[in-house]
């Protein structure tokens, strides 16, 4: 088993067996320690892209409400952090989710990112080191 930040991708892939990832995000999801860490932007994301299905927006409400899920970042306590990393990346372009789920995992630092996103083999943890990555690539 391991720890985690989920990223938008596999969370909605896991909730909607349209996605091309969903046996993978199934699958992968069995081997990681709850609670799964998120971000407000990745939830706001994956609800966004849930609009379709309202009842796996139901569910993503009830994986926060029974502790599956929790929300472990603040926006306002790592902005600086969080305008620095844009900045590094403005080359990619780093979205706001990302920046966020990267400073997540410079503050978790034993979590993996759980993530459908290429973009995260090039992040840096702190400028230098490697996120640990649970990604499709990676099996």
């Amino acid at each position: 088993m391991r720890d985690a930040i989920v990223d938008t991708g596999p969370l909605v892939a896991f909730l909607d067996r349209t996605e091309r990832y969903h046996a993978w995000a199934k699958d992968r999801i069995k081997n990681l320690d709850t609670p799964l860490l998120i971000c407000e932007p990745v939830l706001a994301e994956a609800m966004y892209l849930l609009a379709h299905l309202p009842a796996a927006q139901q569910i993503l409400f009830d994986y926060i409400e029974n502790g599956a899920l929790r929300l472990a970042f603040r926006v306002d306590e790592n902005l600086p952090a969080l305008r620095k990393l844009h900045q590094k990346y403005s080359d990619r372009p780093m979205s706001f989710a990302d920046a966020c789920i990267v400073r997540m995992a410079e503050i978790h630092n034993r979590h993996a990112v759980f993530t459908l996103d290429s973009d995260f083999s090039v992040y840096r943890k702190h400028g230098r080191g490697a996120l640990t990555l649970i990604h499709p690539a990676t099996i």
